[in-house]
């Protein structure tokens, strides 16, 4: 899990469900409480059909993917887009704007970094070089009338990757909500959405500790919304001594080399989505400051330099752990 977010184990009390799929790239858990049984199997099946829809249309990976013709027909022609996809376009160029550029989904222009253990990719300095150029937010233009989407320079990429996760855990949510689940956890590999309560008590989310991903740092308490993160300890590859890891900085090409790892707690997608990977990017103290003026956010960050910022809203909401 990015940045490390566990969830406890829930001692099963009445009418906890608790199941398991593989789904972007990472393990999906659901979690749900309530009177009957069938009710939960049918809305976490639902959850999941939704959340797969969503997530085959927005892979990179999948070559049939709405985002992948998008990339295919970059310098050549706009592609139609469903409603679902164009959301969280415009999200990514929320998020690029506000930060600056500090959050680019065109960073999957830079195709030669693969953060696997199984099957690692280096990029050369020549790749970086030349790829770079392709990396610009401003190349994608929407046209939300239309409905399309288009990237003005042959060779551009999409990778939703930092922005679409969270959209598709909320969609899936409003799947078990349609179907009269009040208390749910949906955790997607490090990022968590919650709705009411387990056992009559609020969901607790542990965070682990960067600097020493064996333990814990704490935990959050919170009964709407959404715990995210962002770090560079999950997804690495070592090379020549140096840890490369996949959060990639949009105006160097590189890995970042600011903050070991970014945890934010909000109740509104819009405000949270994007912006663990812009701190990333900007560092710890641009990363202080905006949040300073992002009402709604409480947030943790873990500089190069292995320090532990807390925003006064997560210096009160988080419950340490003991040494």
């Amino acid at each position: 899990m990015v940045f490390g977010l566990v969830v406890p184990p829930v001692h099963a009390g009445t009418g906890v469900h608790q199941t398991s799929r593989a789904l972007m790239g990472t393990r999906v858990d659901l979690t749900l409480q309530g009177p009957d049984e069938a009710v939960l199997n049918q809305a976490g099946d639902a959850a999941y059909a939704e959340m797969t829809r969503l997530a085959d249309m927005m892979s990179r990976y999948r070559s049939t993917s709405v985002l992948n013709a998008i990339n295919l027909s970059a310098g050549l022609q706009a592609v139609s887009v469903p409603p679902e996809l164009m959301q969280v376009l415009q999200m990514a160029r929320a998020a690029a704007l506000s930060s600056a550029g500090g959050f680019d989904a065109t960073v999957g222009s830079l195709r030669n970094w693969n953060f696997d253990p199984s099957q690692p990719s280096i990029a050369t300095a020549a790749q970086v070089a030349a790829q770079i150029k392709l990396v610009d937010f401003r190349a994608l233009v929407l046209n939300e009338r239309a409905g399309t989407a288009y990237l003005t320079q042959r060779g551009m990429r999409l990778d939703l990757g930092g922005i679409a996760k969270l959209p598709i855990l909320q969609a899936g949510m409003r799947q078990l909500q349609h179907h009269g689940v009040a208390n749910a956890m949906i955790n997607g590999g490090g990022d968590v959405l919650v709705i009411g309560q387990l056992d009559g008590r609020a969901w607790r989310v542990g965070l682990r500790d960067p600097r020493q991903p064996e333990r814990l740092l704490g935990s959050v308490s919170l009964q709407r919304g959404f715990v995210a993160a962002s770090g560079d300890y999950e997804r690495f590859v070592m090379h020549q001594g140096k840890r490369l890891h996949h959060v990639l900085d949009p105006k160097t090409g590189y890995p970042t080399q600011g903050p070991h790892g970014v945890a934010l707690v909000g109740e509104q997608l819009d405000t949270i989505n994007g912006l663990g990977a812009a701190i990333m990017v900007a560092g710890a103290q641009a990363g202080r400051e905006r949040l300073a003026r992002t009402a709604g956010v409480d947030a943790l960050i873990v500089d190069a330099d292995n320090s532990l910022w807390l925003s006064p809203g997560m210096a009160q909401r988080l419950q340490r752990v003991a040494v």
